[in-house]
């Protein structure tokens, strides 16, 4: 089930008791050849939306504020965040108050705001601050830089993740934070101007990938995973038909946390091979180990089902990764080190399980891994 598209879980969620206590994104990262050089460069944009119910005539933040300044204020804008990695990396918002924002909410989605758009098959923007304004605006948790995109989308194969993420569970939101990938191996094609220079994006080297998640907070720990850009040993060639996707962390249902859990997908030469403990049946299992160094960051993950068992070793460089920020529609923001990344690199080992026996079917080698892990503030 995990390639079957369902644009309805695109759709915009903020309704209901998330309209005023809600947070819903769209998420495209990708790698861009320089104009000029042909160098890669990993690239995100993303949408943010939090707590439409709650809006004012400017957009509206409260982390930075004092807990008796704050009381009980929420956030309320879009959020236009796009960034990059890399040596050079960082992270450019840009916000608006919820009367400047159009939004088609049902599907196939539809957001807008001044020059920046996106929908299921098409975003464009751009972002502009000033050292003058990043310094004097710490609330709007910025860098400073400029970007515009222009990015036509296809995606291509989604991780559908089941019954956890249906419009019953949604409409009771059952869960604090849902997911669903749409996208996560999808062709991109278009340009990316950052800081005057100039990017160009390839359907057959963009390693593109597209997801969303929402809800009405963020999970601790915050696991994330992805990449199609996929070298098989067995095959001595690069797979054209592959993606693998992991995310999760402790999630909440009814507000009760479960053991840390992660949901995964490896579609392989057109075959899938799904590790979701939603699905029961399957017998699916995960251990998971993520830890910082002084210099990378280690994620190390093991998911089996009754047939199959996927061996996940990933790492990162911190100089190529930003710690992401984002504040929660509570008002709080209690990932203070996020750390994300898109340049991670890693190993793959692909198992046929049977009777207690496994037998090794691909080692892939991993590049331009997309990458996550933070944890709460103690």
């Amino acid at each position: 089930m995990a390639n079957r598209s369902d644009i309805t879980r695109d759709q915009w969620m903020l309704r209901g008791p998330l309209a005023k206590k809600g947070y819903d994104w769209w998420w495209h990262s990708l790698t861009a050849e320089n104009a000029e050089t042909g160098e890669e460069k990993p690239f995100y944009v993303e949408f943010f939306t939090c707590n439409p119910a709650l809006a004012e005539d400017e957009p509206k933040l409260v982390w930075h504020l004092s807990d008796a300044q704050r009381g009980s204020q929420r956030p309320s804008y879009l959020m236009v965040n796009a960034g990059f990695w890399g040596e050079d990396h960082g992270q450019l918002h840009r916000f608006f108050a919820w009367k400047d924002v159009t939004v088609h909410a049902d599907a196939p989605y539809e957001i807008s705001a001044a020059d920046c758009y996106c929908s299921e098959t098409f975003t464009k923007g751009s972002i502009n601050v000033s050292p003058e304004e990043a310094a004097a605006h710490p609330e709007w948790m910025t860098d400073a830089g400029s970007i515009s995109w222009e990015i036509e989308i296809d995606k291509k194969v989604a991780f559908h993740v089941g019954y956890g993420a249906s419009k019953f569970f949604r409409d009771i939101n059952a869960f604090e934070m849902f997911w669903h990938a749409e996208g996560m191996k999808s062709k991109f094609k278009g340009e990316i101007i950052l800081n005057g220079v100039k990017y160009i994006i390839k359907p057959e080297t963009c390693n593109g990938y597209s997801d969303k998640n929402w809800g009405g907070d963020f999970t601790s720990p915050w696991v994330w995973l992805s990449s199609n850009k996929l070298f098989s040993e067995r095959k001595g060639q690069y797979l054209t038909d592959s993606v693998f996707n992991i995310g999760g962390g402790r999630p909440k249902v009814f507000f009760v946390a479960l053991d840390r859990k992660l949901l995964g997908a490896f579609w392989y030469e057109g075959k899938n091979y799904e590790f979701n403990f939603s699905k029961f049946w399957t017998l699916s299992g995960t251990k998971f180990d993520c830890w910082e160094t002084e210099n990378e960051i280690y994620w190390h993950v093991i998911q089996t089902t009754a047939t199959a068992k996927l061996d996940t070793r990933i790492v990162c460089d911190k100089k190529d990764m930003l710690n992401i920020n984002y504040e929660a529609p509570t008002g709080l923001k209690r990932h203070n080190r996020l750390w994300n990344g898109g340049t991670g690199t890693g190993v793959l080992k692909l198992y046929k399980r049977s009777f207690g026996k496994e037998t090794l079917i691909d080692t892939i080698l991993a590049e331009n891994i997309g990458c996550e892990f933070g944890e709460y503030d103690r």
